[in-house]
């Protein structure tokens, strides 16, 4: 009879229907197979044949999946890179998801004469993630990856802002890196700041990408006859017109024990830009090194000011608009294949800064953190084991304050519940669960055993106090206490919410929605159960 009124008891009621909604929020799925798509590459072969890359605010469960490559089953991200890791160019490849089959043309791929180190990841356009079991979303202090801050090196307006946020993304994106938050951000004293968060990219890749504004100019004796952004009408990065250079020896050793990689890559000019080149040769000399014949004056790449590399101009292009030219570089390494690859990724960063332009302000990298997502498995796994354990220490330590299971069941079970509806609506309002929002759950859990020993203790007093007293006015006066704490627990967390340039963002959102959850819906339910079960007694 007890256990009836407790179940129809309208605030347990509540608490009942707020679970099954945070459930429905959570979607879990134990046991799914597949591999998610995390991002599809423009102009790829995925992209082209109709797969679409899922927005920021698409939920990890309804993000498409991968189940299988020409009729092979794929059961996580492993499985379908290797799938397709013998793809090869004009290649078909079926490509079953959850939502459709497609057909597939791998554009491009590694071929016998090395001009390119692109994988077959790369020719069919996705980029995949084991699929998720539920809609919590991993922070980057879980999952793995690198982390930016980055300011202005002076005040910016809105609209400033706003084309740094864009430079910054399609910089990202147009070098390959996928899974990307760009978010303005600003710190108490009113100072902008952007954050940048990367999954799986390395540190030392998005530092050199986004410490430079990314001014790029290409002069012929002195005079700026294209820069990178608007004069350039397209740059080729297939392989049949980029990559490791083989005409000009490909890759070298030197004489100190080095090797040295050129690379080069095909744009195609705006006619204003080829109108300027020109002119600038239009006047030069020509000499000779006794097989060419080329102009007196080089085409010199500069890139934030300081000179990268220059090209010598062949003597038949003087004073002709071309708009199709080789731009040329190189890389080095302690061995051949070091050097190939720094090459490439030289090559990919000035193809990147050539395509997005320059940004409108340099940018200073306040901070960059390199995080692994083997110690974030760890945390996740340690946290969750602390927590549980740390959740029947206190179960155990009120049972031998008050001697009773009355008191101490319901409040594992209350803890529990709390946990569970923050989870549920960080998921549903889009919050990456953190270290910092792992450390506001645990926040929540304090200041719930806090306020549920204040109501054990307001209907517990002693005989006299009881007489004097109804439930009813006990209860409003731990409730009282509850909601002072309450509100002071909410302003405190307001100024976190820009505090250390938004990195403490997810302790104070966890927080905030943790004890407005217990205050609201599960505290008021655990009054209710110890009311009902001690007036059986």
């Amino acid at each position: 009879m007890r256990w009836k009124k407790i179940l129809l008891h309208p605030r347990v009621i509540l608490l009942a229907i707020v679970l099954l909604l945070v459930l429905v929020m959570i979607n879990p799925k134990p046991g799914i197979e597949g591999a998610a798509i995390r991002q599809v590459t423009k102009a790829s072969a995925a992209q082209l044949a109709g797969i679409a890359s899922p927005s920021v605010h698409t939920p990890p469960t309804q993000r498409e999946i991968v189940l299988a490559v020409d009729g092979r089953t794929v059961a996580d991200a492993q499985e379908y890179y290797a799938a397709i890791a013998d793809v090869v160019v004009n290649q078909s490849v079926m490509i079953q998801t959850d939502k459709n089959t497609y057909r597939l043309v791998a554009l491009t791929t590694e071929n016998d004469t090395n001009t390119t180190l692109l994988t077959a990841a790369d020719d069919l356009g996705l980029v995949v993630y084991d699929a998720p079991t539920s809609n919590l979303r991993k922070g980057l202090d879980l999952s793995g990856g690198t982390r930016v801050i980055l300011k202005p090196e002076r005040r910016v307006s809105q609209d400033e802002l706003e084309i740094i946020l864009t430079h910054i993304t399609q910089r990202l994106n147009v070098f390959g890196l996928s899974d990307i938050v760009v978010r303005p951000s600003k710190d108490l004293g009113g100072d902008d700041y952007i954050l940048i968060e990367i999954a799986g990219a390395k540190k030392e890749e998005v530092r050199d990408l986004l410490g430079n504004q990314g001014v790029f100019e290409a002069k012929v004796a002195n005079q700026t006859v294209f820069t990178g952004g608007d004069d350039i009408v397209d740059v080729c990065r297939r392989p049949e017109c980029s990559g490791i250079d083989s005409q000009a020896g490909g890759c070298q050793p030197l004489t100190d024990g080095t090797w040295a990689c050129r690379f080069r890559f095909s744009i195609q000019l705006s006619q204003g830009a080829a109108d300027r080149q020109a002119a600038a040769t239009k006047d030069l000399g020509v000499t000779s090194d006794g097989s060419s014949a080329y102009l007196t004056a080089p085409l010199e790449l500069y890139l934030d000011t300081e000179k990268v590399d220059e090209l010598r101009i062949a003597a038949d292009l003087q004073g002709r608009a071309v708009t199709d030219i080789e731009i040329s570089g190189s890389g080095s390494g302690p061995d051949a294949a070091s050097a190939e690859q720094d090459a490439i990724t030289n090559m990919k960063q000035l193809q990147t800064i050539l395509i997005t332009g320059s940004l409108p302000v340099k940018l200073e990298i306040v901070k960059t953190d390199a995080i692994s997502p083997v110690l974030g498995e760890e945390f996740l796994q340690n946290a969750m084991l602390m927590g549980l354990a740390a959740m029947f220490v206190v179960a155990i330590v009120i049972f031998a304050r008050y001697r009773r299971f009355t008191v101490s069941v319901p409040i594992i079970i209350t803890m529990l519940s709390e946990v569970f509806i923050t989870l549920g609506f960080a998921s549903f309002l889009g919050q990456d669960l953190d270290l910092a929002g792992i450390a506001g759950i645990i926040i929540t859990i304090g200041s719930g055993v806090n306020d549920q020993i204040v109501i054990i203790d307001e209907t517990l007093r002693g005989e006299k106090d009881a007489i004097s007293r109804s439930w009813k006015d006990r209860l409003k006066g731990a409730f009282f206490v509850i909601f002072s704490a309450y509100a002071t627990i909410m302003v405190a967390m307001l100024p976190l919410l820009w505090a250390g340039v938004g990195l403490l963002k997810g302790f104070a959102i966890m927080t905030m929605i943790g004890v407005t959850a217990g205050v609201l819906v599960t505290r008021p339910a655990y009054a209710a159960t110890v009311e009902l079960m001690l007036k059986e007694e």
